[in-house]
């Protein structure tokens, strides 16, 4: 019934909701009070089974006059063919890269000799103030 309905519309638009139930209620006199709903469960079916398209809030049939269904968001970039034997430099990871590390900074605070020099160099300043 939803099918005979969108092709005897033929609309280029497609048809909405409102459209189907009206041809439907003019064809057929005997539908049930809940239509509305039924029309609604089985329209959502239809599009996630693939034989209806739901473009704009409008209603296809499938078919090369139809628009292609795009996903949501920006498409993504083509990726460029790259000739057979190309080998792609790694990844540059993600983030802000570390501070190079200098090798003798590290070493001099790991000596327990440089502590002694520090003490001792307090306790020769601090005799020549006392002088």
């Amino acid at each position: 019934m939803i099918l005979d309905a969108i092709s005897a519309l033929n609309d280029k638009n497609g048809c909405n909701k409102s459209a189907i139930s009206k041809y439907m209620e003019i064809k057929y006199s005997d539908l049930l009070p809940s239509h509305w709903s039924l029309l609604t469960a089985h329209l959502a079916g239809m599009k996630d089974s693939g034989s209806l398209l739901f473009i704009k809030n409008n209603y296809f049939m499938p078919g090369s006059d139809a628009p292609p269904k795009r996903g949501r968001g920006r498409p993504p970039k083509p990726k460029p063919v790259l000739p057979p034997g190309t080998v792609l430099p790694p990844r540059r990871p993600r983030g802000r890269p570390s501070k190079p590390k200098d090798p003798l900074a590290a070493a001099v605070a790991n000596d327990p000799l440089s502590n002694v020099l520090n003490i001792s160099s307090d306790l020769v300043m601090f005799s020549f103030l006392e002088c």
